[in-house]
C-alpha cells in the first residue's frame, strides 16, 4: 500500500488549471519531492491531499484512506508542515508542542522518541515564544509540531524557503532520519539543488507533471550535447547563440550560459563559431546537465508523462 497514490487529480480556479492530470505514488520510508515554481500547482495539491481542498476530479488515497471518504481517518495519520510558519508566535516552544500533541490526544512524552534528535536542538530554548525564534529554529519547532502524534505520512510545502543554508542542508538530514523510520515524505521546493536529497522527484509546471524519476534517472535522461560558455557579454551573446542554426537552447546560469545543441560539436567549433560573431568568450567547456537544465528543457516543451 502506497503512503500516498493519486490518479489524474485535476482542479481549477475560474478557467486557469491549477492541477491538470496529476498522478504520483509515493512510497512508505520514500522522501518524493515535487519541484517547481512558484504558481506550479505544489500547494494545491497539498491541499487536496491533506483534505483541506477538492479536487474537481480525480482520485487520491493518503496512508490507504480515499481523500473525500475517509477524511477524518486521514488527518490523524498526516503530518503537515505549510511554507509560512502558522504555529503560535505567543506561545513558548514547549507551550506550542504541547498544544500540538494534545489536540491529537497524545503527550510529549509518549512520542518524544520520534522527535527527540529534532527537539533538543531548540529545547535550550523551550521557553521563549515561538516568534521570537530565529528562521532553522522555527523550521525545527513546526517539523516537531508535524510529527509530535507519529503520523505515518508528513507533508512539507516548501519549508526551507527563507531559511539559511546551514539550516537547509540541517533540515534536509533530518528528514533523511525520518524516512528511515518508514515514514512517506512529500515534499515541494522551488530550489532545484535539494532535488538530489529525494528519493525521486516529479518536475511541476503549470500544474503539469513534466517527469518523475530518481535525480540520477532524471539527469541520465538527458540526452543532448551541454556546454557552458563564460564571456563579457551574457545578452549580445545569448542574443548571438539564439540565431544560429546548431542552438537548440541558450539560456543565462550564473555567470555562465548554458548551450544546448541540435547536433554534437566540439568546444572548437564553439568557440570558433562565437569569434564569428566578434564576442569575448572566457571559456567553452562541456558539461553534465543538472535537474535545472531537464526542467528548464521540458517546461519549454510542454511535455508530460
Amino acid at each position: 500500500m502506497s503512503a500516498i497514490y493519486t490518479e489524474r487529480i485535476t482542479k481549477m480556479y475560474n478557467k486557469v488549471h491549477a492541477l491538470n492530470g496529476l498522478s504520483i505514488h509515493v512510497d512508505h520510508g520514500e522522501i518524493f519531492g515535487l519541484i517547481g515554481p512558484d504558481g506550479a500547482g505544489k500547494s494545491t495539491f497539498f491541499r487536496i491531499l491533506t483534505t483541506l481542498l477538492l479536487a474537481d476530479s480525480g482520485m487520491a488515497t493518503v496512508a490507504g484512506h480515499d481523500v473525500v471518504k475517509e477524511y477524518k481517518e486521514i488527518r490523524k495519520k498526516v503530518g503537515y508542515m505549510p511554507g509560512k510558519f502558522s504555529l503560535y508566535q505567543d506561545l513558548s516552544v514547549e507551550e506550542n508542542l504541547t498544544f500540538f500533541a494534545t489536540i491529537f490526544g497524545t503527550t510529549i512524552k509518549q512520542n518524544y522518541d520520534l522527535v527527540k534528535e529534532i527537539y533538543e536542538q531548540i529545547e535550550p530554548f523551550k521557553e521563549r515564544p515561538a516568534g521570537k525564534l530565529s528562521g532553522g529554529m522555527k523550521q525545527k519547532l513546526a517539523l516537531c509540531c508535524a510529527l509530535i502524534h507519529k503520523p505515518e505520512v508528513l507533508f512539507l510545502d516548501e519549508p526551507t524557503t527563507g531559511v539559511d543554508t546551514v539550516s537547509r542542508r540541517e533540515f534536509w538530514d533530518m528528514l533523511a532520519s525520518l524516512k528511515e523510520k518508514g515514514i512517506g515524505i512529500l515534499v515541494s521546493t522551488p530550489y532545484m539543488d535539494e532535488a538530489g536529497r529525494c528519493d525521486r522527484i516529479g518536475l511541476l509546471q503549470e500544474g503539469k507533471l513534466l517527469k518523475a524519476d530518481t535525480p540520477k534517472g532524471i539527469i541520465d535522461g538527458f540526452k543532448k550535447s551541454l556546454y557552458a560558455i563564460k564571456t563579457e557579454s551574457t545578452y549580445k551573446t545569448l542574443l548571438f547563440l539564439r540565431k544560429q542554426e546548431f542552438t537548440e537552447s541558450a539560456l543565462p546560469f550564473g555567470e555562465y550560459i548554458h548551450l544546448s545543441t541540435k547536433w554534437k560539436l566540439n568546444e572548437n567549433q564553439i568557440l570558433s563559431k562565437l569569434k564569428e560573431g566578434n564576442l569575448i568568450i572566457k571559456e567553452v567547456k562541456r558539461i553534465i546537465a543538472t535537474v535545472e537544465d531537464v526542467f528548464l528543457d521540458l517546461s519549454s516543451k510542454k511535455s508530460t508523462i
